[in-house]
């Protein structure tokens, strides 16, 4: 999805103007991929932006960053506060915010102690990741022949730069294939997430998600949907999953910052159901499209407004 620029990018204590942005093609994180990085979304409510769940998706960061031993200048508290300026500053009511960090100029090769990390975080107005049609129809998933990373190859707990190159390479495939989007397994063929969404089954009032063990990134969106569903009445439970639970489930929907939550209506040229979104996906979408927009009290802890 092309990116809308946007007047200023806050680049490791400084704001500076979108076109200035700039880091020196050296840079060792270009090279070898040693970096971590969130994706979060604000939305428009009647007080105006408010960043969803920002303070979780900051702690994330910085517990991505621990793994990768890069310590930084700033603390938690303080880009919490960057990026509510940087969205009041760019002057946008809704829009995507990517915080990364990354690995200074001035070293080169495999050990990226030496290199100091910088802090970067930009914001773009930025739609539907799956289509702007998505939530409403669902979308097609086909069971990727491209492995999820295991824990002792590249830690799925941390959302690193360089691991999203085996989330891409299963990604196109399925795209080249005329999918919408890809469902990853692990080696022993548990199902862990698609290529940037966890995923869930829906058997009657009860909702499956793989656990964080079957390589599922802690999402946060997940998090937000198992909270708002256990409140619902509905049971929830971590367990793992085969391709063959998705083709008997009722429903299955992806959730994710960028997708948000969509409908899961077709694994591998199989209708999940009746090839339909369900009333139980349904439901939940709309309750967390309410959520993120501050409409339900209940959750007005997630809503983090950008002008206090």
């Amino acid at each position: 999805m092309p990116i809308t620029p946007t007047e200023w990018i806050w680049m490791d204590g400084e704001f500076v103007p979108w076109d200035e942005a700039k880091i020196h093609v050296l840079n060792p994180t270009l090279h070898y991929g040693w970096g971590v990085f969130e994706g979060i979304r604000a939305y428009a409510t009647p007080r105006g932006p408010a960043v969803f769940r920002l303070t979780e998706h900051i702690e994330r960061l910085f517990r991505s960053a621990r793994i990768y031993m890069m310590d930084v200048d700033f603390t938690p508290e303080q880009l919490t506060a960057v990026t509510k300026d940087l969205v009041r500053r760019n002057a946008i009511d809704a829009c995507y915010i990517r915080p990364l960090i990354y690995l200074g100029y001035g070293e080169m090769g495999l050990n990226p102690l030496p290199s100091k990390p910088a802090v970067a975080i930009a914001c773009w107005p930025w739609g539907a990741y799956l289509g702007a049609e998505a939530a409403e129809r669902g979308c097609r998933a086909v069971v990727s022949s491209w492995e999820r990373i295991g824990a002792n190859t590249i830690p799925p707990a941390g959302k690193a730069t360089g691991q999203y190159i085996n989330s891409s390479l299963a990604k196109v495939a399925a795209i080249k294939a005329g999918y919408d989007e890809c469902i990853m397994l692990t080696p022993t063929g548990a199902i862990a997430e698609g290529s940037g969404e966890n995923i869930f089954c829906v058997y009657g009032r009860r909702l499956v998600t793989p656990p964080l063990v079957d390589g599922a990134l802690a999402g946060i969106t997940r998090d937000s949907v198992m909270t708002i569903a256990r409140d619902e009445g509905l049971e929830v439970v971590e367990a793992t999953l085969v391709r063959s639970d998705l083709y008997l489930a009722d429903e299955a929907f992806f959730t994710g910052t960028a997708a948000e939550m969509v409908p899961l209506i077709e694994v591998d040229d199989r209708p999940v159901g009746d090839g339909k979104p369900g009333t139980v996906t349904r439901h939940l979408l709309d309750l967390f499209g309410q959520a993120t927009r501050a409409e339900l009290d209940r959750y007005k802890t997630w809503n983090e407004y950008v002008r206090e």
